[in-house]
């Protein structure tokens, strides 16, 4: 269950000791995010970004991180996304699902592909594979295709 429902960017330098409820840390120089779960555990979750990872947008005013965020190797499993700084709550992967996307990761990572625009990008929590899981609420299917309708 998702707890945090927005999450304020700061771009920094160096990630802090102590992470802020609430706040997503960018750091270029790392090509990396972090921030506490939104669940509310406290666990730190790091999203690196790379052209078969994690991508980060900023449109001047909000951030976006893209795909899915699932923190499967937490106790608490959280899977959401981060849509220009709200907070998406997307549904639960059982670990079929989880090994078979991680399984497409390292593949996809092996081989050096980035993935194409048309298919499913092989990272470990791909949205497009939540999306055609119907996993999502139908409000959050809405907005994703709101926000990809914008672009």
């Amino acid at each position: 269950m998702i707890r945090c429902h927005r999450l304020e960017h700061r771009f920094v330098c160096n990630f802090p000791d102590r992470l802020e409820p609430g706040v997503l840390y960018v750091s270029m120089e790392f090509g990396t995010a972090t921030h506490s779960c939104c669940c509310g555990c406290g666990e730190e979750v790091v999203t690196p970004f790379s052209p078969t990872g994690w991508k980060m947008t900023y449109d001047g005013e909000t951030v976006s991180v893209w795909p899915s965020v699932g923190s499967w190797t937490l106790p608490c499993r959280s899977h959401y996304v981060i849509d220009r700084g709200r907070v998406l709550e997307a549904g639960h992967w059982n670990n079929s699902q989880v090994a078979a996307v991680r399984q497409r990761d390292i593949t996809t990572s092996a081989s050096g592909d980035t993935p194409a625009a048309t298919t499913t990008p092989p990272q470990p929590t791909s949205i497009s594979t939540v999306r055609d899981e119907k996993l999502l609420s139908w409000w959050a299917r809405l907005c994703l295709w709101l926000s990809a309708w914008r672009r």
